[in-house]
C-alpha cells in the first residue's frame, strides 16, 4: 500500500529555548543529529539513535522529533508491530503502531509530546491507517514525573486523545495483566470496513469475548 509521508516543521520558542518539531525525518538527516543523554527510557541513547534511523528506513516507518539545534530532545515512532506480537498476526498493511514516545526530562514542560504526535497526523497523512498504541505501566517514568500510576495513565490518555485516539477493549494478556495498561486506537476515515473487522479479530482472540 502507499505510505504517504508529508514533512512538516514547527518552531516552538519557550523562554530562551528555540525548538524545532519536525517529521517524518529522513534517515540521512537523523544520522547528522545526536541524542540527548536523558533519552534512555527504552535503550541507551546511542542504541536508541540507531533504532530511530532503522525505523526511518522502513517503508512504513515514521520518526517525528523535537530538537534543540542538532540535539534530539524528544521523539515519537510509528511502524508495523513486531512480528512476535499479537498485533502483527493479522498481517494488516494498514495497521500501524504508535510505538515509543520519549522526551528528555528537562524538556517535559514544553508540551513536546503532544506537538510531535499532532505533527504526525497533519494533512490527513494517516487517514488510511488504523493507528494503535499499547500503554504498559512498566514503561512509564513514574519516579521522574512524581505521578501515581493512575495519574500517569490519565496523562497518556489525554495525550493520545489529542489526535483522536480512544480506549479500545482487548483480551491481550499483557494489557489485561494490570488495570492501568490500555490499548488506544484511531481508525482513519479512509480505512475500509474489512480492515476494521480484521482488527477486531486481532483484538479479541477468545471466542467468548465477541
Amino acid at each position: 500500500m502507499e505510505h504517504r509521508k508529508i514533512y512538516h516543521a514547527h518552531i516552538l520558542q519557550h523562554q530562551d529555548q528555540v525548538l524545532v518539531i519536525e517529521g517524518p525525518v529522513r534517515p540521512d538527516v537523523l544520522r547528522t543529529l545526536e541524542m540527548h543523554p536523558d533519552l534512555h527510557a527504552f535503550r541507551r541513547p546511542k542504541e536508541q539513535h540507531e533504532a530511530l534511523i532503522e525505523i526511518a528506513e522502513l517503508p512504513e516507518g515514521r520518526i517525528i522529533i523535537a530538537r534543540a539545534e542538532n540535539t534530539i530532545v524528544g521523539y515519537v515512532t510509528f511502524h508495523y508491530a513486531d512480528e512476535m506480537e499479537r498485533w502483527s498476526q493479522g498481517q494488516m498493511q494498514d495497521l500501524i503502531e504508535l510505538g515509543a514516545v520519549e522526551v528528555a526530562k528537562s524538556y517535559r514542560s514544553y508540551g513536546l509530546g503532544k506537538k510531535m504526535i499532532q505533527t504526525a497526523f497533519e494533512e490527513d497523512q494517516l487517514e488510511n491507517y488504523i493507528v494503535f498504541t499499547t500503554e504498559y505501566y512498566w514503561h512509564w517514568d513514574l519516579d521522574g514525573n512524581k505521578l501515581s500510576v493512575w495519574d500517569y495513565r490519565k496523562m497518556m490518555e489525554k495525550l493520545m486523545e489529542s489526535v483522536g485516539m480512544i480506549w479500545y477493549a482487548t483480551d491481550d494478556p499483557e494489557i489485561c495483566s494490570h488495570p492501568a495498561n490500555c490499548l488506544m486506537v484511531r481508525i482513519g476515515k479512509d480505512v475500509p470496513l474489512a480492515s476494521e473487522q480484521q482488527f477486531d479479530r486481532v483484538r479479541f482472540q477468545q471466542r467468548f469475548m465477541y
